[in-house]
């Protein structure tokens, strides 16, 4: 307040020296024939000509002067403005402002300096401003409430301002951080349902514990105490205590600024239940169907969160008949000498609206019939929540945008109409990789490749890829389509090529299975989460046996006549497979899943167009539990079974293998199952299985400091199963352990240890594991 008043003064100052001025070089009256600008260094003669409130031509009275003086300083940009007469030229001096060269910070450790400079924008300090004093003065107080915001109530911000050249300022901020202040006590006042220790587990702010170097949990924060507090709140609300307030929230710090007390009076008020449930307003004739989404009966326990609940559940049903607007409002009915309520929901659908046109922005590559072919909300059709929010999810799961906004915007005079807009961020979907890894299988694992995801904007997917590892090596060239027809009929084709070992082979080192061929598969859609497939292909395979080879696989070839026991060989098999499947996603993501289930089943039988006959089986079923705070409980279970029909044995290059990281961990990677004994080197070697059973439970927790944080992740698992030879011999290896997992940039990365359960003098055991890329 003295500051402005402190201004206005000056410039009333400045005007009367103003006017003394330009009475004494312009007492009479004149037109002006011209003007000149003196003092200017950065800002443009326009600029000043737009603000003058006189021009050539005009007369110039000592009125017009001082209206001219009066303008030049409201603009911000002169500390100093004169005006003079030369003859008929008035001649107009000014003196700029410094601007602001540069902003530093010393003594900043908190926060990153370049988000500071950006917030320090909005009191007006920023590079290339004008200097001013105040807001310099207001820049301090905002960098203060930050360091208050965090905590750290003893910091101290000074400003210092230097000149440079050309009429510039420097402005360094020095900054004495000080130490943060900790959280010493909670107190609860008014509390006693809930005792203090419940309510402050509750919460995020802390005392502090041996986590809390790491978790932080013990130092204020204003943000997290709001969010405390609505969280006790709620936790009232949903066990019947409808009439809880906070009366007051005291945060006392001790003079040397390094200890907090926080202090929460409270009211609990009398714990309510449901007396009557009742519906009122329009209710279009549904008051059944509506009524039976209602989680609130008679009886029950009031809960703040099952009512919220059941207002959006009945909004988003009279949205999916076509009315957007509809509005559910609660009224209770309190009888406190009883401890009960009667909840009333008083229900306005609003105008049943449809949607006149579906309009499609921010895709600059992708083609526009891409993302209209996952709409299910048409144009001309009723509007249909369910429907929107369907379209929405469908777009995200195509994996080409960072952001996919579906909104609705009403038509202009057509109350019944609305339009869906729908605005999408595209992100690259092209990739060009080349990198090393390591894998406690493999080793050291070289990769390359080329891929694209949507190529030319048609939402088609082609790959070149190709890895280098100890065991395995592949080159694989794919396409994918999911809209290879109009009705949704997705196609996936490839060709390959690979070669292999046998797991934990020992002998000649350059012995290897080769294979190569291709295949297609089509999809087709009967419902938004459930798929069949139907496919085919050609493979071949190549043994080259030698003494060295394991005897399995001399077996093997021996039964198609090649390499009699001692002597080299070549085996060359070839396949004609027939492929159908049949699965049903319904889990709330397939990279990081919370919710839903997954079952597949699949079915492969080689014919006899090619000289492998077999058939093999396989069905899988996954289900994920979410409790609170992200703990989730999931289920995995898998059944593979095969068997050979006709001349030729079961295909020893179709086996299952179990163990390791996606099956049984603790175990080496495909080591449990049939084995053989290497009498030459004196190894048990695996040889995989016709059949397999695997079985897992995992109970997933964040990171303590994580809160709610998916990426990164601790988990405790159960596991069990085996691979099986033809005469199977139902008998399971299990483990149990725990692990951490992280969505890292390559993506999904899982640790674990394992600890077998009652394993065998034969068995592989490997306790701790990682891999990149597994769900389980």
């Amino acid at each position: 307040m003295f500051f402005s008043r402190f201004v206005r003064f000056i410039a009333q100052v400045a005007l009367v020296l103003a006017s003394v001025c330009i009475s004494a070089h312009a007492a009479d009256s004149f037109v002006i024939k011209d003007i000149r600008l003196e003092g200017l260094q950065r800002v443009e003669p326009g600029t000043v000509f737009s603000y003058l409130p006189v021009q050539v031509g005009d007369t110039f009275t000592e009125e017009k002067g001082a209206d001219a003086i009066r303008a030049l300083y409201e603009t911000g940009f002169f500390r100093d403005v004169q005006i003079q007469a030369q003859g008929d030229v008035l001649i107009v001096i000014v003196e700029e402002r410094p601007t602001i060269s540069r902003i530093e910070f010393t003594g900043m450790k908190e926060f990153d300096q370049e988000i500071v400079r950006k917030s320090l924008k909005s009191v007006g300090v920023a590079e290339a401003r004008f200097y001013d004093k105040a807001l310099i003065d207001k820049a301090e107080q905002e960098l203060k409430r930050q360091y208050v915001s965090k905590g750290m109530y003893a910091a101290e911000v000074v400003a210092t301002v230097t000149p440079v050249e050309r009429n510039q300022v420097a402005i360094y901020f020095n900054i004495d951080e000080g130490p943060v202040a900790k959280i010493q006590e909670i107190n609860f006042i008014g509390n006693k349902v809930f005792s203090e220790s419940t309510l402050t587990g509750l919460m995020q702010l802390r005392t502090g514990g041996w986590l809390s170097w790491y978790t932080k949990d013990n130092l204020y924060s204003k943000q997290k105490l709001t969010a405390d507090l609505e969280t006790i709140r709620s936790y009232y609300l949903n066990r019947g205590y409808l009439e809880f307030v906070i009366d007051s929230t005291q945060v006392s710090i001790t003079p040397d600024k390094k200890s907090i007390y926080l202090t929460i009076s409270i009211k609990e008020g009398q714990k309510f239940t449901v007396q009557k449930v009742s519906l009122a307003g329009e209710l279009l004739g549904k008051e059944a169907e509506l009524m039976q989404l209602v989680q609130l009966k008679a009886g029950d326990t009031f809960s703040s969160a099952k009512l919220t609940e059941s207002t959006k559940a009945i909004a988003d049903l009279l949205g999916s008949y076509g009315y957007a607007f509809a509005t559910i409002n609660p009224q209770p009915d309190i009888h406190r000498e009883q401890s009960e309520v009667d909840l009333t929901l008083v229900v306005d659908p609003g105008r049943r609206v449809y949607v006149r046109k579906v309009n499609i922005s921010g895709n600059a590559k992708t083609r526009d019939v891409v993302i209209r072919r996952e709409m299910r909300q048409f144009e001309s059709s009723w509007f249909d929540g369910d429907k929107i929010e369907l379209s929405k999810k469908r777009l995200g799961r195509l994996g080409y945008f960072t952001e996919n906004n579906v909104t609705t915007q009403d038509v202009p005079g057509s109350p019944d109409q609305v339009d869906v807009n729908v605005d999408v961020k595209e992100k690259p979907t092209g990739s060009v990789s080349l990198g090393a890894g390591y894998s406690s299988t493999e080793k050291v694992i070289l990769t390359a490749g080329v891929n694209q995801d949507n190529a030319f904007g048609t939402g088609q997917s082609i790959g070149l890829n190709a890895a280098v590892g100890k065991v395995n090596q592949s080159l694989t060239l794919s396409n994918y389509d999911p809209y290879f027809t109009e009705d949704g009929i997705s196609r996936y084709t490839d060709l390959f090529y690979r070669t292999s070992k046998p797991l934990y082979y020992i002998g000649d080192p350059d012995y290897q299975i080769k294979s190569a061929g291709t295949n297609i598969k089509l999809g087709v859609p009967y419902s938004e989460v459930d798929r069949v497939f139907f496919g085919t292909g050609f493979e071949m395979f190549q043994i080259n046996t030698t003494v060295n080879t394991p005897q399995p696989y001399l077996n093997y070839a021996e039964s198609y006549g090649v390499a009699a026991p001692g002597y080299p060989g070549t085996l060359n098999t070839y396949n004609v497979p027939l492929t159908a499947g049949w699965s049903r996603d319904g889990r709330d993501s397939a990279l990081i899943p919370s919710e839903g289930s997954l079952q597949q089943l699949s079915a492969e039988a080689g014919t006899p167009a090619g000289n492998m006959t077999y058939y093999r089986m396989f069905g899988q079923y996954q289900k994920y539990h979410s409790f609170s705070k992200a703990n989730i409980l999931s289920f995995n279970g898998e059944v593979g079974y095969g068997q050979a029909y006709g001349n030729y044995p079961f295909p020893i290059t179709k086996n299952y293998y179990v163990g390791g990281i996606g099956s049984v961990r603790g175990y080496a990677p495909g080591s449990l199952g049939p084995k053989y004994y290497n009498s030459t080197y004196g190894t048990y070697q695996p040889t995989g299985g016709q059949s397999k059973i695997v079985t897992n439970v995992e109970y997933t927790v964040p990171v303590p400091g994580s809160g709610t944080e998916k990426t990164l992740r601790m988990f405790t698992f159960v596991d069990g199963g085996n691979a099986f030879g033809e005469n199977m011999n139902l008998v399971l290896r299990y483990s149990y352990g725990l692990g951490i997992s992280w969505i890292s940039p390559l993506g999904p990365l899982k640790f674990s240890y394992g600890i077998p359960i009652k394993s065998q003098p034969t068995d592989n055991i490997q306790r701790l594991q990682f891999q990149v890329g597994t769900a389980f």
